[in-house]
């Protein structure tokens, strides 16, 4: 039994690892610089940690068949080894410290960098279930917005009707359109309460807090259409809550804006 149980573990260890290793070529296309950086952060600590959780299932499974019952055997107290848990406790302190340095460049361009003066300014609230979407008019300058003007249906960001900065704003359901190979800058928010704005292909995740703008910074590199989900479950119509990232070419993307401002 004792055998068994040892092998059991080396044998899930080693399905686990298999696992790992067989779905890293199922991840979505990444179309963005800062996209395979995520990736290769995520690799980085992947790799790492998956040696330590290799080498502690090994170990697990070496001790239950080490110190097993045996016919005749005497117990034997084990004090335990002040050197050896103080190092391990450093060693692994200055792993989890590193890992996190490592990942301040990545969390920098994401959330910290300044943008270009060039870049697309999107403005982005959740609500429950759709994503509102908007985009400063040929003044390149958002208008006021007050939570008491909220019309789902004629106001959907609250603009004030009275701020001239605000009346050629483009305001759009559940498509974000891009254009490819220049920055972009998201300024998420929500109405109500917390939505996970997802974008795989960007390995792009942000909660939307109410009542606060969190920017996130992005160049994508490919055009298509890609899926923007919600990755919290924001209520009962969270599994609709659904919406799409167009990435164009930079003539077709001024020509959508047109389109979407004439609507």
């Amino acid at each position: 039994m004792v055998f068994l149980l040892a092998m059991s573990i080396w044998l899930v260890t080693a399905i686990s690892v298999w696992l790992l290793i067989d779905a890293k070529g199922q991840m979505p296309v990444a179309i963005s610089d800062l996209a395979r950086s995520i990736d290769s952060q995520f690799m980085f600590t992947l790799v790492i940690t998956g040696v330590v959780f290799v080498l502690a299932q090994g170990l697990l499974g070496w001790f239950i068949l080490k110190y097993r019952d045996r016919p005749g055997a005497r117990a034997r107290f084990v004090e335990g080894n002040t050197t050896v848990e103080i190092g391990g406790a450093v060693v692994i302190g200055i792993i989890f410290v590193g890992l996190a340095v490592a990942a301040q460049n990545v969390w920098a361009r994401l959330h910290l960098n300044e943008g270009p003066a060039d870049q697309v300014v999107v403005e982005i609230t959740g609500e429950q279930f759709a994503w509102n979407i908007r985009y400063p008019g040929p003044d390149g300058q958002f208008g006021r917005t007050l939570p008491e003007l909220y019309d789902a249906t004629n106001n959907p960001m609250g603009i004030v009707p009275d701020d001239p900065a605000g009346q050629d704003d483009i305001v759009v359901l559940n498509t974000l359109a891009v254009p490819v190979n220049r920055p972009v800058e998201l300024r998420l928010g929500s109405k109500d309460v917390l939505h996970g704005f997802f974008m795989p292909v960007l390995r792009i995740k942000q909660d939307t807090v109410p009542g606060m703008r969190i920017p996130l910074r992005f160049v994508a590199e490919e055009t298509g259409n890609y899926e923007i989900a919600c990755a919290e479950l924001c209520g009962l119509g969270h599994y609709r809550m659904r919406g799409f990232l167009q990435v164009m070419e930079e003539p077709e993307f001024r020509s959508w804006l047109v389109e979407q401002a004439a609507q």
